[in-house]
């Protein structure tokens, strides 16, 4: 009877260590820059840490820089979606023409220099446009950067036609556009190829936040940092924080009720803050080490506001031609914002 009792009770321990072990979950995320840049380190990190905190340490996020589990960051949404990663960083843009309404967050002068305030607005437009786009994944932000700098060899920009010429990177479409219409040469790239771009004198210089500055080394590949007048950025970037949906849905009620609890306007908040956050640092560090610091004129900025005013016209009807309305996107892009203001 005491061996029947012994082993009983055995039995029974090792099958409840074997259901609490079967609760446990470690997902890996995946991003594409340097972990000591704003985002994984003002939110992907400490959001990885309040998931395993809320979780009592039954979920854990590995967080993996510079694309470490494989693959290109233009890729990286068909890695989630397709299981290669458990979740990750995604710029949507890096896909020109997959994503095109999510173009309208990100056209010339669109949002605010506030990387948090540009971001609820991104994810009210995400839940008004976007949810079946990403019908896929499991979104679990949406968001935008801080203002968008423009970065060079030699001096700052004083003038539009100082563009003239000029190769300068862009992350997405409609911001090539702009930089088209100002004169300089756009050419498309994602952040991991930037400085290699710089260095080899493929590019002049191109268009980035100040936060991701260090992280690139543009004090020393860089001269120069320019920003427009006023309070409106000169481009933005549109960005999702996703889970692979196969993932999420095998995640017991509890643990996706953890998820959900850091998703939405708050985890989209919270990741457009760790921008403006990581963007006073990263212009000490540039003008520490002596770069130059410029700001266009309000006549100059009025100017390329007018260009950046005939690239989102000009996207209108490209976007209704597709079939889509592109000035409700635009007006309803702008009406979030206005939102926030």
């Amino acid at each position: 009877m005491t061996f029947l009792k012994t082993t009983t009770f055995a039995l029974f321990t090792m099958a409840s260590a074997s259901t609490a072990f079967a609760q446990d979950v470690t997902l890996r995320f995946q991003h594409f820059v340097s972990p000591k840049s704003a985002n994984p380190t003002y939110f992907m990190q400490p959001w990885a840490d309040k998931i395993e905190k809320d979780s009592d340490g039954r979920i854990k996020v590995e967080l993996y820089p510079f694309m470490q589990l494989g693959g290109k960051a233009p890729n990286q949404y068909d890695l989630i979606r397709d299981g290669a990663v458990d979740g990750g960083w995604v710029i949507p843009g890096y896909q020109p023409g997959r994503f095109p309404e999510a173009e309208a967050m990100e056209l010339p002068f669109m949002t605010t220099k506030s990387g948090e305030a540009a971001s609820v607005a991104a994810w009210k437009f995400t839940q008004k446009y976007l949810m079946d786009d990403f019908k896929d994944v499991h979104l679990i932000a949406a968001h935008m950067h801080g203002p968008g700098i423009v970065h060079k060899k030699g001096p700052s920009i004083k003038k539009v036609e100082d563009f003239k010429g000029l190769k300068l990177r862009g992350p997405s479409r409609p911001a090539t556009l702009l930089l088209d219409k100002m004169g300089a040469t756009p050419i498309g790239m994602p952040v991991p190829a930037f400085p290699e771009a710089l260095s080899k004198g493929v590019v002049d210089g191109g268009v980035i936040t100040w936060e991701m500055s260090p992280s690139l080394k543009l004090d020393e590949l860089t001269d120069s940092h320019t920003d427009v007048a006023g309070d409106q950025a000169l481009y933005n970037l549109y960005f999702i924080w996703a889970m692979n949906k196969d993932k999420y849905d095998s995640l017991p009620a509890d643990l996706k009720a953890i998820i959900d609890a850091n998703s939405g306007e708050f985890a989209s908040a919270w990741a457009g803050r760790a921008h403006d956050e990581g963007d006073v640092v990263g212009k000490q560090v540039m003008t520490a080490d002596g770069n130059e610091i410029g700001v266009l004129s309000e006549e100059e900025t009025a100017r390329i506001m007018a260009l950046g005013e005939e690239v989102t016209a000009e996207w209108i009807v490209e976007a209704t031609e597709k079939g889509l309305d592109g000035a409700a996107l635009v007006e309803d892009a702008k009406a979030f914002v206005a939102e926030g203001q």
